[in-house]
């Protein structure tokens, strides 16, 4: 049996980032979760992962930060982000950002599963 694809939220909202955690671990991720975009950062940098989830807003790094600096090392990770802030003139919205989905919060788990499954070139559920 193979490992499950490793999944790395970084949601300050604890209720929130539980609530994601206990979903798709429930569906077979495996699932790390980070307070902040400092810290997600860290554990991207020493746990294979193969997409990330993120909320925009957060303390001692911001979302938009943390995609950039993890695009730098890997262009091509899923990225979905999850967020109350978004304005319509986002620069996530850009092309090299891809590839990239945006939700606005509140987001119902299955959602980003589904979205999960589809980057990730897995089986949808039905």
């Amino acid at each position: 049996m193979p490992d499950p694809l490793h999944i790395l939220i970084a949601e300050d909202e604890v209720l929130a980032a539980m609530a994601l955690e206990d979903f798709l671990t429930f569906k077979g991720f495996r699932v790390t979760v980070a307070a902040n975009g400092v810290e997600a950062l860290e554990r991207y940098a020493n746990e294979r992962v193969h997409a990330l989830v993120t909320d925009l807003r957060m303390p001692r790094m911001d979302g938009q930060t943390l995609i950039r600096e993890i695009r730098e090392r890997d262009a091509t990770l899923p990225v979905v982000v999850m967020t109350g802030y978004l304005t319509q003139d986002s620069d996530l919205k850009h092309e090299r950002w891809k590839p990239l989905e945006i939700f606005s919060k509140p987001v119902n788990p299955r959602t980003i599963c589904n979205t999960l499954h589809r980057m990730l070139g897995l089986p949808q559920e039905a």
